[in-house]
């Protein structure tokens, strides 16, 4: 990994490609997974590399945006299409805070934020790892069950957050709850949201107080951040892009964060090619982005893997920055 309490800039040149060439990718949903006790059944998309065996799995959570359609199995495709041409298996499931159900689970217990549902998704798609390959065509006997890690997206940081670790103050009961997932490894936390307290106190703390109530101190499994540096989140908190650097900056290591200067809460057009909601579309920094997080995974689930190191590498040379990487 990259070594201690270093900062260096991220450029967008070519290295020693690590991570190999791209293959094509096969897409197949929704693949429809028994959930007794959740008011709809869970269903996922699944990309995986049309070649290859040993596959890591990537479990990508979506967030809580705007558009009808992205925050579901269908949204997220530049980076779910990356991580999948480059050998991951990635599985997206549509979590119960998704526009496409609301009309389905708007009374149903636990709305509208679904906390908890949203982490146990993620449970309940590593238990069915068997019947996923079953049923995605070409890819019975692929996949690696023990090299997982998550990522999620604003609310899918959120949740990422909790599977890797941290804990939270349930608002309802006042007791604290852990859903840890022991069998993810690593994961990407991307805008995601930050501390709660004094500095929660945009228009939407109100409304959904859940946000303010993770405690990052318990986060102990490997993980990258990744803030945009004009990603200031004014209906949550006036601490400006800061804010979204916590689970870097109040978790203990081994942590990395990623800071991509001018972007916000997008990322530069993560959640959909082409989407009108993306404020900073640019698409060559979500290549960069896509090409950086894969190489921290490869690191990370495949120990040894010079595909970080080699990023690191090019941040020392590169030209053209599009961000900078610390590491604790």
């Amino acid at each position: 990994m990259c070594r201690r309490k270093e900062t260096r800039t991220v450029s967008t040149s070519a290295t020693t490609d690590a991570l190999g060439p791209p293959v094509p990718v096969l897409s197949f949903s929704p693949v429809v997974l028994s959930a007794p006790g959740r008011p709809v059944d869970l269903q996922v998309r699944v990309s995986a590399p049309a070649s290859g065996t040993g596959l890591p799995v990537i479990l990508l959570s979506h967030g809580h945006g705007p558009s009808n359609n992205l925050s579901s199995l269908n949204g997220y495709a530049p980076l779910a299409h990356f991580w999948a041409s480059h050998g991951f298996v990635v599985v997206q499931p549509t979590h119960l805070t998704s526009r496409t159900l609301s009309h389905l689970v708007a009374d149903a217990p636990g709305a509208p934020d679904f906390w908890r549902s949203r982490a146990e998704d993620m449970t309940r798609i590593l238990d069915q790892l068997d019947v996923i390959e079953r049923t995605v065509p070409q890819l019975a006997g692929r996949i690696d069950p023990g090299k997982v890690a998550v990522a999620g997206h604003s609310l899918g940081g959120f949740t990422a957050a909790l599977l890797l670790g941290a804990g939270l103050d349930d608002p309802d009961t006042g007791s604290v709850v852990h859903l840890a997932e022991p069998r993810i490894k690593a994961g990407v936390l991307l805008a995601a949201p930050g501390r709660g307290g004094e500095v929660l106190n945009g228009p939407m703390a109100e409304q959904w107080p859940i946000i303010g109530a993770v405690d990052f101190s318990t986060m102990t499994a490997p993980a990258l951040v990744v803030v945009g540096d004009k990603d200031d989140s004014r209906h949550f908190t006036d601490m400006g892009p800061d804010w979204h650097a916590d689970p870097y900056t109040l978790a203990p290591g081994p942590k990395a964060l990623l800071t991509l200067f001018d972007a916000e809460h997008g990322l530069g057009g993560i959640a959909g090619y082409d989407a009108a909601e993306t404020t900073d579309e640019n698409p060559r920094r979500v290549a960069a982005l896509g090409r950086l997080t894969a190489a921290y995974l490869s690191t990370r689930l495949h120990p040894g893997t010079p595909a970080w190191p080699n990023e690191c590498e090019a941040l020392r040379t590169g030209p053209d920055p599009v961000g900078r990487v610390e590491s604790k």
